[in-house]
């Protein structure tokens, strides 16, 4: 008889790699939902150690369990299955697939890891016959890559465009709320909690690729690393830029867009993170503070979105024993996850090639045929102008252009040339434009 049904199954021993603020919340969950855990199980989980930097820090987790030896916590005959969130590449990438190779099944919330060295894991994962979860890695404790694994997989993904960093939306919300500049903001938003004390890889826009490389790589089956994505942050948006969009009845994002691109009857991916402005009306212009969403469109399902909290201690816990209770039920009935899927193999198409749209506030001589030249340079580059605003003052004027869709690297050629223009006194912003109005 199968041990789950006799009573005395046996219990899922678990190494915990980390132990911070999610891994407290780890920690905490399993203790005190530790019988109905064994209910949904099948088999009670218990914690056979927890790995650490410093010994002597403390923490509100038993002792005992403590150890600084993480690559032999992870190999030991005594685990079943790890869980890591301590972050970073090397030496948690090396424990992982140690882990992975002598057959125990891991649970990560490691974005850059996973961005970057998703096959090697996925190798050992299936060499092995372990499982490889990653939940919290994207979007905290909102269900979106379980979804995309698993419940969309009889469908085609055609478009994921989402905001997957809770700190550049606070920034950004907290600007078309008050109407304040960039740097004044991110002040804020550190004395909140809200921004690290070094923010570069959230506002510079690491985090969101990293995610998007991952978010792609599972819609689109085929490998994407953080390498394929372009990267944008959100410094050099300005108070001005957040006004420009209000005007035209839009707000702006900091956007991961992952999407199938067909060019001359050939399919390609397009992944990019970078700031946008979206219609008002859009779902994901109302997602403002810290908190994450992404609107995901298929073929037969249409269109959905899928928004919560995507960081902080309890959420990320929360994702985190999600996946813990799936590989621990494969566990008991010697079952296994999803494995990766990248048989599409689709070719990553470089940012210059793919379809964007602009926004584009020029300052110019206030005279006659300033509009007829600069209209002149976009035909040249085969670029339509779908909207242009013109605002005259005493000696110079405003000119705002928002364009139809065209390759980046052709916008962006004709916005050098627009700035070489004698009636140009200066390119004031370029923003890209998303959404349908």
């Amino acid at each position: 008889m199968p041990a789950e049904k006799s009573g005395a199954a046996k219990p899922i021993r678990v190494a915990l790699l980390g132990c911070g603020t999610v891994g407290t919340e780890v920690v905490r969950l399993l203790t005190d939902q530790a019988g109905e855990l064994t209910q949904r199980i099948g088999a009670p989980v218990e914690l056979a150690g927890i790995a650490v930097r410093r010994l002597n820090k403390e923490r509100d987790v038993p002792k005992e369990l403590l150890t600084t030896d993480a690559a032999g916590l992870v190999t030991s005959d005594d685990v079943d299955v790890v869980v890591e969130v301590i972050g970073g590449i090397e030496p948690t990438r090396t424990w992982l697939l140690d882990a992975l190779r002598s057959g125990k099944s891991v649970v990560t919330a490691n974005k850059a890891l996973l961005a970057e060295h998703a096959a090697d894991l996925f190798e050992a994962a299936d060499a092995s016959g372990a499982d490889l979860y990653f939940e919290a890695a994207v979007a905290g404790a909102i269900p979106l890559l379980r979804p995309l694994r698993e419940s969309l997989a009889g469908d085609r993904i055609t478009r994921v465009m989402g905001i997957v960093n809770g700190t550049t939306n606070f920034i950004l919300s907290a600007m078309d709320a008050t109407g304040a500049g960039y740097g004044e903001t991110l002040e804020e938003a550190s004395r909140l909690g809200y921004a690290e004390a070094d923010p570069t890889a959230d506002v510079d826009g690491f985090d969101a690729a990293s995610k998007a490389a991952i978010l792609a790589s599972l819609a689109f089956h085929t490998r994407v690393t953080a390498a394929d994505v372009h990267r944008e942050g959100i410094a050099q948006v300005s108070a001005a830029d957040i006004a420009a969009a209000k005007g035209l009845g839009r707000t702006v994002k900091l956007l991961a867009i992952c999407e199938r691109v067909v060019s001359d009857g050939t399919e390609s991916v397009a992944v990019r993170v970078h700031p946008a402005m979206i219609p008002r009306s859009h779902p994901l212009a109302s997602v403002n503070g810290a908190f994450n969403a992404v609107f995901v469109e298929a073929d037969a399902a249409g269109e959905m979105m899928f928004y919560g909290r995507g960081a902080g201690g309890a959420p990320t816990a929360s994702a985190v024993l999600g996946d813990l209770v799936a590989v621990a039920r494969n566990k008991v009935v010697s079952g296994r996850g999803p494995r990766e899927s990248a048989y599409a193999a689709l070719p990553v198409q470089p940012m210059g090639n793919t379809p964007t749209r602009y926004h584009i506030s020029l300052d110019v001589a206030d005279k006659p045929g300033v509009l007829s030249q600069v209209a002149a340079v976009f035909a040249e580059h085969d670029v339509s102008i779908a909207a242009v605003r013109q605002e005259g003052r005493t000696e110079d004027a405003s000119l705002v252009i928002v364009t139809h869709a065209a390759s980046d690297a052709a916008l962006r050629s004709t916005v050098d040339k627009i700035g070489g223009l004698p009636v140009v006194r200066e390119v004031v912003s370029v923003m890209r434009v998303e959404g349908a109005e």
